[in-house]
């Protein structure tokens, strides 16, 4: 007996010592700066890793691949879809019935027991007894199963299920916006890579036409006014040049933070040959019909509706009358007992009365909700509604200045040439000659920021209906399968809009291609002027 004390007196020291140091563990502990330094690195290296190398020119569905792919963004809501089925699972579980194994042992430093009392008289009947060991086992094997725990588990499932597809439709439009994002800015950084070296080159030749000017200047050469009106001139191309080369700069920096590419990872996009851009030949009421069938956040309003309505079933649900079963089996090793081993059922039903007293507030609180949601969605229906027709007549005025930019280029094509033959070896001469290529590169850069904006616009079009990215099942994710099951859906899904009842399809005809275009340079050689300026020729992009 002594023995079995001491060893009930030392786990109980020992559980008094634990507690004592779990409670002195809880101190605010502050971030080293190795670890912080080692979290940097980590981070570094987790952005960048896995990903595969570039090795060629990059097309605008590699571009697109890449993006989705390993855009931070993008893989965090996938993250988010897994965990939400995940959620979905454990809720589901939460409906079975609750099956606990129990086992123990227990001790006491002296026995139990008791004596009995008359009612009548108060006198001691029997003498002190006790029918329980100081020291025995248990063991239990029970199942039980509630019904108000059933229901609301039931009704979660609904919510874990809603809440899933709600991630799902978060993570459809993280892609479109992505592809809306790479089409903006591959498009202008496509356009600083074509013109970069030209305008550095001219940036060069204009500065050092400037310094002639300021001794020619110097030298009385020319008439001051004149000379001035050169300088003038020179400096304002420059200023203009220097502008529209920034603009265009910072669209390469925002491709390769659009695909997580590694610092210092070249980009070089490739150069092919352009094409026309699209009509849209579908009426705006059948692309609002679209629109209003497939985005996204209308979906997701769609489930949060339902996700809201089955909190209310749950809160009703505890309005329900309770039933609980328990079945259990027994064993307990008191000597004392007459049957060790013992099976037990029982059934319990149970209500809280005043709780029937919400059902009024309750029901006034649905009827709030789904006017509330349905006003929000309508709400947002009517904004994105106002997104397709907005994005229909930008695209239509993008295409106009498009026009307007090939013929401003083709005019200022012109001038350059005629400003090439006219030259002389008089100084007025070569500085007309910069002045006109100045306007001629200004020009080109108008054209493709005007090429630019309408493929901007066009995805905001193709955004605005809400079209898919990506297929629902792909075989391989590497980045050239995955560039073209992009193509494969945007194409897809872009002719939908001609299989509409009453949209007739366009006819199809081969892009327009210049005569200059025909005749492209070969690879080293530069380009003519007349070359460059043809509308559609050059080394111009193919627009999907």
């Amino acid at each position: 007996m002594q023995n079995h004390q001491a060893q009930v007196l030392s786990v109980t020291v020992a559980c008094a010592m634990l507690a004592l140091t779990g409670c002195s563990s809880l101190q605010p502990r502050p971030t080293t700066r190795e670890e912080v330094r080692q979290r940097v690195v980590d981070d570094q290296v987790s952005m960048y890793s896995a990903q595969e190398p570039v090795t060629g020119p990059i097309t605008f569905y590699e571009a697109a691949a890449r993006a989705l792919k390993y855009n931070l963004d993008y893989r965090l809501k996938l993250m988010e879809s897994a965990l939400a089925a995940n959620l979905r699972d454990v809720s589901s579980n939460e409906m079975l019935p609750q099956l606990v194994a129990s086992a123990g042992y227990t001790a006491r430093s002296n026995d139990s027991g008791g004596t009995s009392v008359g009612i009548t008289d108060g006198e001691v009947t029997l003498r002190p007894s006790t029918s329980e060991q100081r020291y025995h086992k248990l063991a239990n094997l029970g199942l039980s199963w509630n019904l108000l725990d059933f229901g609301v588990a039931y009704f979660r499932t609904q919510q874990r299920s809603d809440q899933m597809l709600m991630a799902e439709e978060r993570r459809r439009k993280v892609a479109q916006n992505v592809l809306q994002d790479v089409r903006n800015a591959y498009w202008r950084a496509l356009a600083a890579q074509r013109l970069k070296p030209q305008v550095d080159e001219l940036l060069a030749r204009t500065r050092a036409a400037i310094d002639a000017a300021r001794k020619a200047e110097d030298k009385g050469l020319l008439p001051k006014q004149e000379i001035l009106a050169y300088q003038r001139a020179l400096l304002d191309a420059v200023s203009l040049l220097t502008i529209r080369r920034q603009d265009l700069e910072f669209a390469q920096s925002e491709l390769s933070a659009l695909m997580s590419l590694p610092p210092g990872t070249p980009l070089v996009l490739a150069d092919t040959q352009e094409g026309a851009l699209p009509a849209v030949v579908t009426p705006e009421p059948q692309l609002e019909q679209l629109a209003l069938q497939n985005r996204p956040e209308l979906m997701e309003e769609w489930y949060r509706k339902r996700v809201n309505e089955n909190d209310l079933k749950i809160a009703k649900a505890q309005l329900w009358p309770n039933v609980g079963i328990d079945l259990s089996t027994n064993y307990d090793s008191n000597e004392f007992l007459y049957n060790n081993y013992w099976a037990a059922a029982g059934v319990r039903v149970s209500i809280n009365l005043f709780r029937l007293l919400q059902l009024p507030a309750l029901n006034a609180q649905q009827e709030s909700q789904t006017k509330t949601d349905d006003m929000r969605r309508l709400a947002l229906s009517m904004a994105i509604l106002t997104q397709v027709r907005v994005g229909v007549l930008r695209y239509r005025l993008s295409l106009q200045e498009v026009e307007f930019a090939d013929e401003s280029l083709r005019v200022d094509t012109s001038l350059l040439d005629y400003a090439r033959a006219a030259s002389k070896t008089s100084f007025g001469s070569e500085l007309e000659v910069i002045r006109a290529e100045g306007r001629y590169l200004l020009s080109r850069y108008e054209r493709e920021a005007a090429y630019s904006d309408a493929q901007a616009a066009w995805g905001r079009l193709f955004n605005s209906v809400g079209f898919d990215v990506m297929p629902d099942a792909i075989q391989k994710d590497d980045i050239k399968t995955l560039a073209q099951e992009i193509e494969k859906t945007v194409l897809i899904q872009q002719k939908k809009q001609w299989e509409l009842p009453g949209a007739e399809p366009p006819a199809q005809s081969d892009p327009p291609t210049s005569p200059v275009a025909q005749q492209q340079p070969a690879q080293g050689e530069p380009a003519s002027a007349e070359q460059i300026a043809a509308p559609g020729g050059g080394n111009a992009p193919v627009l999907q």
